[in-house]
């Protein structure tokens, strides 16, 4: 499978703003009461399924993938850029990681119990996002549970020169309206249970769309 031409620019901007994210972002703790929340409910809701295996996929340094961990669930990280691996198996050595993509995951069919895609899929050109909601779809087991949260907007595309300490980066950001993200995770033949959108704190900055879903069983 040839892999879609957008995934290299990701893969080498996340490499190279990787020690300075790590430093820079929020950590689970200091996230707002609602994210918190919407974390833990996730993960209660998947604990009260039966438990399993959990991917949390684009999990960067693996902060999140910590944070799922330490809810009670058996979570592991894939992300795509190696750099971002290495940070997250040295900071959480006690946890899984390998470098992957949300286009083809090396994860066999119907095994996960839950999927968290937390801020990790807007970087996804919108006509890729069939191909990535698929293997969501394809990986999570009958009645599996995904939490899908990130940016949204009128379909903009946000293209930046530097982030994480000024550093070069060649990505574009993708703000697609919440009532097209829930059309296409149906078409992935997904269920949409709740959608929760949080206005943003302070001007110019975009709402943030929750989505949880359930492969059906």
């Amino acid at each position: 499978m040839t892999e879609p031409s957008y995934l290299a620019a990701v893969r080498e901007s996340y490499d190279t703003v990787a020690a300075d994210y790590l430093k820079q972002v929020k950590r689970p703790a200091e996230l707002d009461p609602l994210s918190r929340a919407l974390l833990t409910a996730f993960a209660e809701t998947v604990r009260e399924g039966g438990g399993g295996p959990v991917a949390d996929l684009g999990c960067g340094p693996g902060l999140v993938t910590a944070h799922l961990a330490g809810l009670g669930l058996s979570a592991f990280g894939v992300d795509l850029s190696p750099r971002m691996i290495e940070l997250a198996r040295q900071t959480h050595p006690g946890l899984t990681f390998t470098v992957g993509s949300m286009t083809a995951l090396d994860i066999e069919d119907g095994l996960l119990a839950g999927i968290l895609a937390y801020y990790s899929t807007h970087h996804t050109p919108p006509d890729q996002l069939p191909l990535v909601y698929g293997e969501f779809h394809r990986t999570l087991r009958p009645g599996g549970l995904l939490m899908l949260a990130g940016h949204v907007g009128a379909g903009e595309c946000v293209r930046r020169a530097q982030a994480y300490g000024g550093h070069p980066v060649s990505y574009e950001s993708h703000r697609l309206p919440p009532e097209q993200l829930v059309e296409l995770l149906e078409r992935a033949g997904l269920v949409v249970t709740a959608r929760v959108l949080q206005e943003p704190e302070g001007s110019g900055r975009p709402q943030i769309a929750t989505l949880l879903c359930r492969r059906p069983l």
